[in-house]
């Protein structure tokens, strides 16, 4: 058998799983997802931080030791 892999995630409504019929098999309503709030939050955060433009990186003048 073919490895099993994860092709999408989602937030669907009743209705939209009622067309999805019954060969969708793989459903946890979002009542029983502990944290799912957080995984939402940390989701969120980065996306942002993929938005968020890139600034060149700038190498800090370190003083040069003794020899």
């Amino acid at each position: 058998m073919a490895q099993d892999r994860i092709v999408a995630v989602g937030l669907l409504t009743a209705h939209d799983v009622q067309l999805l019929g019954q060969d969708f098999k793989r459903l946890w309503p979002v009542n029983d997802a502990p944290y799912f709030s957080q995984l939402l939050q940390a989701i969120d955060e980065a996306d942002r931080e993929l938005r968020r433009p890139r600034q060149p990186q700038v190498a800090a003048a370190l003083p040069r030791g003794r020899s």
